[in-house]
This record gives C-alpha cells, sequence and structure tokens, in this order.
C-alpha cells in the first residue's frame, strides 16, 4: 500500500527537498504553503505524487479543517516555520515576532493534534523540524531560539502522551543549512547570506531531507528520539565576552 507524508512548507528548503525525496521513493505527498505560485510549480514537476493546499498555519481554523479532511496519513513531517529579523528582544519590533510563535509554535500544536487520530490508527511517525538554536544561544535569537527548544520538548514530551501506540516522535536539529532562512531574516538581502554561507561547506536542503527520509523509513520498532546535525565547519565552540572601554580609564 502507497504511503502518505503530510509535509508543511513544501514551497522552499527543506520541505521542498523533503517532497521530492518522498515522492521520488513512491510515496504519496501531501504538500502545504502559503506561497500558491511555488505550489503550483512543485506540482507540474512532481504530477499525481504530490497534493498541494495552500495554507498559512497561522490561520488555526484553516489548519484544524485541513486536517479533519486529509483524515489518516502514515507520516507528518512539521517543516513550516520561519525566523524573525536577528535582532536584540529589546530592539524588535512584535509583528515578527508574533508571527514565528503563531507559526513555530501555535500552528505546529494544532496540525499535530488534527493529524494525530490518524497516525495513531496507522502507527505512523511525526518528524518535527527543531534546530540547534535550541540548544545553543545566541545574540537575536530569543524568540526563534525558545519556538526552536519547544519543538524539541514538545517532540519528547509527545512521546510520553504516544506511548504504547505504536506513533514514532523525532526531532530534527539542524545546524547551517543553506536555504532562504537566512534570506527571511536578514530582509531577502541576498549579499548578507551570501557571506554567511561563504567558504564554510554549509549543508543542503537535500542533506537534511535524506536524513528525514532516513528517519522515516528505519524499523517500526525504532524510535529515533533527537538527532542533532552541523556542518563540519560550524560548531558550539566559543563564548563571547563583552568588556568595557578601557581607553579612558
Amino acid at each position: 500500500m502507497t504511503k502518505t507524508a503530510f509535509i508543511s512548507g513544501v514551497t522552499a528548503g527543506i520541505g521542498e527537498a523533503a517532497a521530492r525525496r518522498f515522492a521520488g521513493d513512491g510515496w504519496q505527498v501531501i504538500g502545504t504553503g502559503r506561497r500558491t505560485e511555488r505550489l503550483a510549480a512543485l506540482k507540474a514537476e512532481l504530477g499525481e505524487a504530490l497534493r498541494t493546499i495552500a495554507l498559512d498555519m497561522r490561520d488555526i481554523e484553516a489548519v484544524q479543517a485541513v486536517a479533519a479532511e486529509v483524515g489518516a496519513v502514515d507520516l507528518l513531517v512539521n517543516n513550516a516555520g520561519l525566523p524573525p529579523p536577528l535582532a536584540a528582544l529589546q530592539e524588535a519590533e512584535w509583528a515578527p515576532l508574533e508571527q514565528v510563535i503563531e507559526t513555530n509554535i501555535t500552528g505546529l500544536v494544532a496540525l499535530t493534534r488534527g493529524l494525530l487520530p490518524g497516525l495513531i490508527e496507522r502507527r505512523g511517525g511525526i518528524i518535527n523540524l527543531s534546530s540547534v538554536a535550541a540548544t545553543y544561544p545566541y545574540r537575536g535569537g530569543a524568540v526563534y531560539g525558545a519556538s526552536k527548544a519547544f519543538v524539541r520538548q514538545f517532540s519528547l514530551d509527545l512521546r510520553c502522551d504516544l506511548q504504547g501506540l505504536g506513533v514514532r516522535v523525532t526531532s530534527i536539529e539542524p545546524g547551517m543549512v543553506e536555504t532562504e532562512f537566512t534570506l527571511v531574516r536578514n530582509g531577502w538581502d541576498q549579499a548578507a547570506s551570501d557571506a554567511l554561507y561563504a567558504d564554510m561547506d554549509p549543508m543542503t536542503a537535500e542533506d537534511i531531507a535524506e536524513t528525514i527520509f532516513w528517519v522515516a523509513t528505519q524499523p517500526p520498532h525504532v524510535n529515533i528520539n533527537a538527532l542533532e546535525l552541523m556542518p563540519v565547519n560550524q560548531s558550539f565552540a566559543g563564548f563571547h565576552v563583552a568588556r568595557p572601554d578601557r581607553a579612558g580609564a
């Protein structure tokens, strides 16, 4: 029987690569996103293997309606998410922070809850895209990092809720992946994105899609609780120290 994967946020980056990876292996993919023109382009590429649904994860009523209409799936990949501009909280505007919270947390929980009955019925799997930002702090990452820490803890606690029901739950926590992530964070400044990834050989969306596929295709009795991965040239070493200006001391 053909398996079905529901993947949120397939209009770019990891979600788009995951849709291609699963469709290429014969899965039926249901993919959501806000940008209808990109959904149409991906549909044209993948054909009958992909069903597209225009969906804004902030619209909870729409999320709940989609989950109810879709019914049972074998895999949920909670990929949809975004960062706010890289600004300290005291300097940040509220609207982008609210968008992150509503998308990365509220929408994810609503979609998961809506699809759980079918996932339990099929003894399926849930793969949540968290981030190394869930563990390692940095300036300007208060809300984004907290949202991904929520995703990680949500995944672990959801495993407890589903104990004995055969549903697997995994938190995947990537480091630097060259996608539209940095463009979104920097207001679509291509030069800023290029500078960040220059000469450091970042991971690709395809790398993470392959990891998602690997997790999803483990034997049914194996659960990968959490998986953190970084490019070799990135690490969590070093702390920043603020020192007073001693010139006038």
